[in-house]
């Protein structure tokens, strides 16, 4: 169920691999190792839990030196974050940050966005954060992904008593293998009990899986012609589950990879190439690509890696990657 644990102040040699045993419906589920750093203020914990639902599932504890603006990277997926410290301080306005109009949430579910949210960073922190399927929202939350964006809407509206309930457990559970063996049943008895009524559109499923192939280089007619519907028809269906048009969705898509490519290129100590990068992902060439982080983050590619190359190089920044 797990795979590594990431700190981000120096290279590090594992120091000791715990084999982890986790039972799923009733039957003991096969070894995994757990790689431990206990060296570094910042660290990831990647799970596999319900994959089928869940892009990713990562666990982190991060000190900073002291309070900082963090930018929540816009991403093809639904964010649901459990915190196990102090609620999470954010705002999609970033004057709003340290005024009574920030929102303050220790279980976030979040839709998707397309413009970066903005978090005031504590010194300490320490969560559980997954990337849901957009198509999958109403048999984890009972609610379609363009109903999480009404305004106001919180995890505990969405969820109920029972995700805080989740919440403080996880929080006295000091073993991260048994927090996520916690999330895990928890989650699959939410989506087990989901009515048949929480499934969507063949037709729209069909089409989120052609565009996210395609890295979000799919016109819309070739699109709406692929699943035998009309651009307005396919558009109608997008914004009413998704909250979305088909086109935004595709550049929501190749942006998410752009950064993929970006973060992968930091994390693995290579060369960054932004030109290739662009021409990679199906921008015209890097000044387009730069545009698109610009709309996206309210950044460059170069300014936000200044920003969060630490927590790259760590192992974060890995939504939807299992």
């Amino acid at each position: 169920m797990l795979s590594t644990l990431s700190t981000a102040t120096r290279p590090h040699p594992v120091r000791e691999n715990q084999r982890i045993r986790s039972r799923r419906s009733g039957r003991e589920a096969d070894d995994r190792r757990v790689a431990t750093d206990e060296v570094g203020e910042t660290s990831f914990l990647h799970a596999d839990v319900l994959p089928d639902v869940l892009a990713s599932t990562v666990g982190y504890a991060v000190t900073e030196p002291e309070e900082r603006l963090h930018r929540g990277v816009p991403s093809p997926w639904l964010t649901f974050i459990l915190s196990l410290d102090e609620p999470i301080a954010w705002s999609e306005d970033e004057e709003a940050l340290g005024t009574p109009a920030e929102r303050r949430d220790a279980v976030l579910v979040a839709p998707l966005h397309t413009r970066a949210s903005f978090i005031r960073m504590p010194q300490r922190q320490a969560g559980i954060q997954m990337a849901v399927h957009p198509l999958l929202a109403r048999r984890l939350f009972g609610a379609s992904a363009a109903e999480l964006a009404e305004p106001g809407t919180s995890g505990i509206d969405v969820l109920g008593p029972r995700a805080e309930a989740l919440r403080q457990r996880l929080v006295e559970t000091p073993d991260w293998a048994e927090r996520f063996s916690v999330l895990d049943t928890f989650l699959r008895d939410r989506v087990g009990s989901a009515p048949t009524s929480a499934a969507v559109r063949p037709e729209l499923t069909e089409a989120w899986r052609w565009l996210q192939r395609s890295g979000g280089n799919l016109p819309l007619e070739r699109l709406a012609r692929h699943v035998a519907l009309s651009p307005r028809h396919l558009s109608t269906l997008f914004q009413r589950e998704l909250g979305t048009s088909p086109k935004r969705a595709a550049r929501l898509i190749r942006f998410d990879r752009a950064c993929r490519r970006v973060t992968a290129a930091v994390r693995h100590g290579g060369p960054l190439d932004l030109a290739g990068v662009a021409a990679g992902c199906g921008y015209y060439d890097q000044s387009h690509l730069d545009r698109d982080f610009r709309d996206h983050l309210g950044t460059s590619p170069t300014e936000w890696l200044a920003e969060e190359r630490r927590n790259v190089q760590a192992g974060g920044h890995r939504n939807g990657e299992a």
